[in-house]
């Protein structure tokens, strides 16, 4: 896939988010998440990093959407390798479905802790690879899981990274973050990771699948999905990541 379809891709999902009001519904619960675990003491903002159709601020408004590529929605046009933000001045740096599309994380958790206040945080929300989630997101999604694909953590140069051009493994936060992979994630510390179910995001059909609920039976969708929270190892599919830039 290349840049192009990319962009295509973010004008589809724009519009199932106005045609989908489950969709809206789940989503607004995740970023409710997202939004708990954010740093408020601080004056600094906060910067979402791939926000595609830049949806979150309906739930923290005063998020600073970014992305490759420019639209009506996005507030400025930034590159995660490569943040025009000034060292120390962002508290915190939210990635949804994104951090899997980074081919080199190391280099690009090396640019969030420049950018980042000490104490400053990234929040990330990604693919979990339960059984039930490697159900969803092998066969269901077209992007690949790359679980058994080494992760090349960091690039040769900025420029590399910068060009990397399309990159896609939806394991990667799992193994990293799941397996308790943690010795390459030096001056960070992992203060928060959750496994959730998803499941009414899964019923939603996401941006691109058939519907499987309907507005009124989402309550019950919401009730089998607190039960399947019992059993992450199996149904979980949804990892919430909380990283925090070390002080020292």
């Amino acid at each position: 896939m290349n840049n192009q379809k990319h962009l295509d891709e973010i004008h589809q999902n724009h519009r199932a988010w106005q045609n989908k009001p489950i969709l809206r519904s789940a989503y607004r619960r995740f970023y409710q998440q997202i939004a708990q675990l954010l740093v408020t003491t601080s004056e600094a903002p906060t910067v979402e990093i791939g926000s595609g159709i830049g949806k979150i601020v309906e739930v923290i408004a005063d998020c600073i959407r970014t992305d490759l590529f420019p639209n009506p929605w996005i507030d400025q046009v930034e590159n995660a390798y490569r943040l025009s933000f000034a060292n120390h001045s962002i508290a915190n740096i939210i990635l949804f479905d994104v951090f899997h599309h980074l081919k080199y994380p190391g280099t690009a958790l090396d640019e969030f802790h420049r950018v980042l206040i000490p104490g400053g945080r990234v929040i990330m929300m990604e693919p979990c690879m339960s059984m039930f989630g490697l159900l969803v997101y092998g066969l269901l999604h077209h992007e690949p899981l790359g679980l058994f694909k080494p992760i090349k953590w960091r690039a040769s140069s900025t420029a590399e990274a910068v060009h990397q051009g399309y990159y896609a493994a939806q394991g990667n936060a799992y193994r990293l973050f799941s397996r308790q992979d943690l010795e390459k994630i030096s001056g960070w510390h992992l203060f928060y990771r959750e496994r959730m179910s998803g499941l009414t995001y899964v019923a939603t059909g996401g941006y691109s699948g058939p519907q499987l609920c309907s507005q009124k039976s989402l309550g019950l969708f919401g009730h089998i999905e607190r039960l399947f929270q019992r059993f992450p190892g199996l149904f979980a599919c949804r990892l919430l990541i909380g990283l925090e830039k070390s002080a020292a």
